[in-house]
């Protein structure tokens, strides 16, 4: 895919237009309270329905903001995509889901984490859930100016945690379902991370680290796509459309499979047709994995706009059945307009501000080639199938996250592998070879690609000067420069993915009881 040119990206990262798109948002947030006033007609608490729609779309645009940087981050990061067109791309994908996959009802409470027959009136409801939608957009936007990708999910259940201890007391809340989300935690980032690194340990061992790529690039690239085609052709089934067809497990798994057989004879009649033009090096393997790599970041954020559309409309559809039929409602039925507060508040968040979090995820954690990418977003559709069926709580953002930092560990231990071989090289040769070859594995130690490529050939035509052999300059060809694992980005994000439930909880909490005091 031809790249925009960069004055695009610049628009949409520099400080210079910021105060720019904070009116554009501001401007849609009014464009949403006027048409919600249009709508509402003769309802009874028609302003609180209103202040409701433009809190779910302020919610919308900080979900936009920060979440959706998981399904492009490793795209944009690797170079398989600009950051302009990847924001386009997931913008349009975010607002399909939302709209063709988002559902015709949704649950009031998320997660089932508090009992609202305990409230005590309709009032009540209607003030916890506008606490809880306000406390998780704000907490968002404060995680997305830090620069950290945090759960959209978690921020408002710890809102809607929050919002209901104030309003009915600590009973109200199911704790057995607050420990599960706690869980996620650990297993989320672990699951992806273990998942991330072991498909990058696989290309390596049977791509990589071989003579002829080539050769190797046939054989394999085929089955490593198709079964990333197997896997988001299952994901989407079990979470994208779920709410438009309802399969089983079963019958998801079937469709992937479909989808993989004619994928795998598509990209190996692809990757045949390369091979005859195809550089005999990581650059031409890496070319390999740009098309999947742009499918897949369209198809996470096709299911994730299917998905946590209901983060920001889930509350504003409580509080808009709630309002109309002056009851408590387990199960809200969504109108139209609800949806496209949520759909293009989606897509405007993540043109305007989406970008921040997006570099994060893309470069700023560890480099990220194709290869690497490829298996972050493998990473992410496995993922959620293998918990799906296994019934354990996971967050597609710690997934995600985690996959980055799986292979960003894996490349760190790779590194101190290499630097153990280097080690056990010098060890096995004499001391006169050792005082030769020190200066050569202490220069290629520190070279990049292209220079140990010339240290190789000058030591092939040095022999007598550089006394490794033939084996040893084999396994120098396996060790090249790494970026490793900024541990700052970890202590943040992680810090921010433990405080996201409290915070937003106590931001509700505070909010509960400013809104019930100016109402009552």
């Amino acid at each position: 895919m031809a790249k925009p040119s960069g004055f695009m990206d610049q628009v949409l990262t520099s400080h210079a237009t910021e105060r720019y798109r904070i009116g554009i948002s501001l401007i849609f947030l009014a464009i949403v309270g006027l048409v919600v006033t249009q709508i509402g007609g003769d309802m009874t608490g028609k302003p609180l329905l209103v202040a409701a729609a433009v809190i779910a779309g302020y919610m919308a645009i900080n979900i936009g903001a920060n979440d959706v940087a998981n399904n492009v981050g490793p795209a944009v990061g690797s170079g398989a995509i600009s950051l302009f067109a990847a924001v386009i791309l997931a913008a349009v994908f975010e607002a399909a889901g939302a709209i063709v996959a988002g559902g015709d009802v949704v649950s009031t409470i998320k997660g089932g984490i508090i009992a609202p027959e305990n409230l005590d009136d309709v009032n009540t409801f209607v003030w916890l859930m506008t606490a809880a939608l306000l406390a998780g957009a704000l907490w968002l936007n404060i995680a997305t100016w830090m620069g950290a990708p945090v759960s959209t999910t978690h921020s408002i259940v710890g809102g809607v945690l929050g919002a209901g201890i104030a309003a009915g007391g600590w009973g109200i809340a199911d704790w057995s379902v607050m420990a599960k989300i706690a869980a996620s935690w650990v297993i989320s980032p672990a699951l992806g991370g273990l998942i991330a690194a072991f498909f990058l340990y696989a290309i390596k061992k049977t791509i990589l680290y071989q003579e002829d790529l080539v050769a190797s690039a046939r054989r394999f690239v085929p089955w490593l796509v198709a079964i990333m085609a197997w896997a988001f052709g299952t994901y989407l089934m079990i979470k994208g459309v779920k709410k438009v067809i309802a399969v089983d497990f079963l019958g998801a798994t079937l469709v992937g499979l479909a989808v993989a057989a004619v994928v795998f004879l598509l990209v190996r009649i692809r990757v045949g047709r390369r091979a005859a033009t195809m550089e005999n090096n990581t650059d031409g393997v890496n070319a390999l994995f740009v098309w999947p790599l742009i499918f897949a970041a369209g198809l996470l954020s096709f299911a994730h706009g299917a998905n946590d559309v209901a983060n920001a409309i889930g509350p504003l559809a409580a509080i808009n059945d709630a309002l109309a039929a002056s009851s408590i409602v387990s199960d809200a039925s969504i109108p139209l307009w609800v949806m496209m507060v949520g759909a293009l508040g989606l897509s405007v968040g993540l043109l305007l501000f989406g970008p921040r979090v997006i570099k994060v995820v893309g470069s700023e954690i560890t480099e990220l080639d194709k290869t690497r990418a490829f298996c972050v977003a493998l990473s992410a559709a496995l993922t959620v199938i293998l918990a799906s069926q296994l019934g354990l709580p996971v967050s597609s953002t710690h997934i995600a996250i985690g996959g980055v930092f799986g292979v960003g560990f894996l490349r760190e231990y790779l590194k101190r592998s290499y630097a153990s071989q280097i080690h056990t090289m010098l060890e096995r040769h004499d001391e006169e070879d050792r005082a030769r070859l020190q200066p050569f594995l202490d220069d290629f130690r520190n070279a990049t690609v292209e220079e140990m490529e010339a240290l190789l050939k000058e030591a092939r035509k040095h022999k007598q000067d550089i006394p490794l052999s033939k084996k040893e300059r084999k396994r120098l060809k396996k060790i090249y420069r790494e970026e490793l694992v900024k541990r700052s980005h970890l202590i943040r994000i992680a810090a921010a993915w433990v405080i996201t439930v409290p915070v937003s909880a106590i931001l509700a909490a505070i909010l509960y009881f400013t809104i019930r005091g100016l109402m009552v």
